[in-house]
C-alpha cells in the first residue's frame, strides 16, 4: 500500500486524495487552513460553478493556457464523469445559461461537505493548519515532506502538490506550490493574474457601479489594433469593469497594461449600423419635443443615460428635434463603441493564476513530474488556465483525479 501525501485541500487536492484512497493508498491531506475548500466556497459567487456541459473538443478550446495538455485528464475524468461523481456523493446538479453546471442547492458548501465526508469514509487523514514547507528528495525520488512551524518530517512514497496558484491569497493560495516545485528543480512559467477585474482611467465608471449589461460585445484594442472580442455579460464597478466577458478579455489586458488597452463596448451588437440608425430615428421622432437627456429611455438602462449623454458631449438640454446629423452620428458611434481605457487590474481578486509549473516537465497522462519520481502536480499550480464557465474547476478536478489514481499505483 502506497503512503501518499496530498499538499492542499482545494478542488484538485480533495479530488486527488479521494481517488488515491479509493485506489487503496493510505492518504494524508495537508491543508494550511483550519478548514478545507476555501476557494471552492467562494467560486461561482458562492454557488460553485462545477463544470460545463460542452463536448471535449469545445471544452479544450476554452483553455487559452495550454488546453491541449488537459486532453488526457479530461478523457480520463470528463465533465460527465464529474457530474456523475457528485451525484454519487449526493450533490445533485443543474445546468444554466452557457452550459454552466451548478449544485441544485446553489450552495458551494454542499460540494465541500460532500468531498469532506467522502474523504472521511475512505479513511483519509486530514492534517489541518499544516503548512508544507519543503520536500524530502533523495536521488531524484520523493521521500516525503517537511511541514509546520517546527519543520516536522513526514515520510511517504508519493507526494501530490495541489496548492493552487496566487489568486485570492486570503484563501491560502499564496504560491507555496511554486516554491516546492522550484525546490524539486522545476521551471515556473511567469505568473500573472488571469480572469481578473480591470481598472479604468475613466472616473465616471463609479456612477455606473453595480450596472450589469447583458448581450453586449466588448472588444479590446492595443495601439488601435484589435486583440480580442467577447459577447455576453459585463459589469461596471466602482473602480472599472468586470463580469464574464471582461474577465476573459483580462488575459490580454494584463499582457499590454503599459500600452493602456482600450475596451470598446458595442451596446447594441444585435443591430447593424443601418438598423441602429433606423431605431434611433424612430425614437427621436417619438420624443422630438423632449430634451436629449430624456430621449434615451427605450435604448439604454436608466442608470447609464446621464453618463452616456456626457460621453457624447452633446448638450443634455438640447431638444431632440434640434440635434444635427453630425451629433446623431456621434450618438450612433457611441452606442456601437462606448470606450474605457484600462490602467491596471485588481490582482488580488484574480480568479485564477496564469503560469505555473511548466507542462513540459509533467507527464499529462499521469501528472507525475518528469524530473522527480513519485512527485505529482494537480490543479492551478500547473501552467494551465481557462475562461469562466466552470472550466478551471473541471481542470482542477480532472488533474486531481489523474494524479490521485496514479499515485496509488506501485
Amino acid at each position: 500500500m502506497n503512503k501518499v501525501a496530498v499538499v492542499g485541500g482545494g478542488a484538485a487536492g480533495l479530488m486527488a486524495a479521494y481517488h488515491a484512497a479509493l485506489k487503496g493508498a493510505k492518504v494524508y491531506l495537508f491543508e494550511r487552513n483550519p478548514n478545507l475548500g476555501r476557494k471552492i466556497l467562494i467560486s461561482g459567487k458562492g454557488r460553485c460553478n462545477l463544470t460545463n456541459i460542452k463536448d471535449l473538443h469545445d471544452f479544450i478550446a476554452n483553455y487559452p493556457g495550454n488546453g491541449k495538455f488537459l486532453f488526457s485528464s479530461l478523457m480520463a475524468f470528463s465533465n460527465k464523469d464529474l457530474i456523475a461523481f457528485f451525484e454519487s456523493l449526493g450533490v445533485k446538479t443543474k445546468v444554466e445559461r452557457g452550459g454552466r453546471v451548478f449544485p441544485q442547492s446553489d450552495r458551494s458548501i454542499d460540494v465541500v461537505n460532500a468531498l469532506g465526508k467522502g474523504l472521511e469514509n475512505l479513511g483519509v487523514t486530514i492534517m489541518h493548519k499544516s503548512r508544507v514547507r519543503g520536500l524530502l528528495i533523495e536521488e531524484n525520488q520523493v521521500k516525503g515532506i517537511v511541514f509546520g512551524d517546527t519543520l516536522q518530517e513526514f515520510h511517504c512514497d508519493k507526494v501530490i502538490v495541489a496548492t493552487g496558484g496566487l489568486s485570492y491569497p486570503s484563501t491560502g493560495s499564496t504560491g507555496d506550490g511554486y516554491e516546492l516545485a522550484k525546490q524539486a528543480g522545476h521551471t515556473i512559467v511567469t505568473l500573472k493574474p488571469a480572469l481578473v477585474p480591470l481598472l479604468t482611467q475613466e472616473h465616471w465608471v463609479k456612477n455606473l457601479q453595480g450596472l450589469t449589461l447583458k448581450n453586449v460585445e466588448a472588444t479590446m484594442y492595443v495601439k488601435e489594433k484589435k486583440i480580442a472580442s467577447e459577447f455576453g455579460e459585463m459589469l461596471f464597478t466602482h473602480y472599472g469593469i468586470s463580469g464574464p466577458i471582461i474577465l476573459t478579455l483580462s488575459r490580454y489586458a494584463v499582457d499590454h497594461i503599459k500600452h493602456r488597452p482600450v475596451v470598446s463596448i458595442n451596446l447594441k451588437p444585435a443591430l447593424t449600423e443601418e438598423q441602429l440608425e433606423q431605431r434611433l430615428l424612430r425614437d427621436f421622432d417619438l420624443y422630438k419635443n423632449k430634451m436629449f437627456k430624456n430621449s434615451l429611455n427605450d435604448l439604454l438602462p436608466k442608470k447609464m443615460i446621464p453618463v452616456f449623454v456626457r460621453y457624447t458631449e452633446i448638450d443634455p438640454e438640447k431638444k431632440v428635434n434640434q440635434i444635427t446629423r453630425t451629433e446623431r452620428k456621434k450618438i450612433l458611434d457611441s452606442l456601437r463603441s462606448f470606450c474605457v481605457t484600462i490602467t491596471g487590474c485588481r490582482e488580488k481578486e484574480a480568479i485564477v493564476t496564469r503560469g505555473g509549473v511548466s507542462i513540459k516537465e509533467i507527464n499529462p497522462k499521469t501528472m507525475e513530474s518528469k524530473i522527480i519520481k513519485g512527485l505529482y502536480f494537480a490543479g492551478e499550480v500547473i501552467d494551465i488556465d481557462g475562461v469562466t464557465g466552470g472550466y478551471n474547476l473541471q481542470a482542477a478536478f480532472s488533474t486531481g483525479f489523474v494524479a490521485g489514481c496514479n499515485s496509488a499505483l506501485k
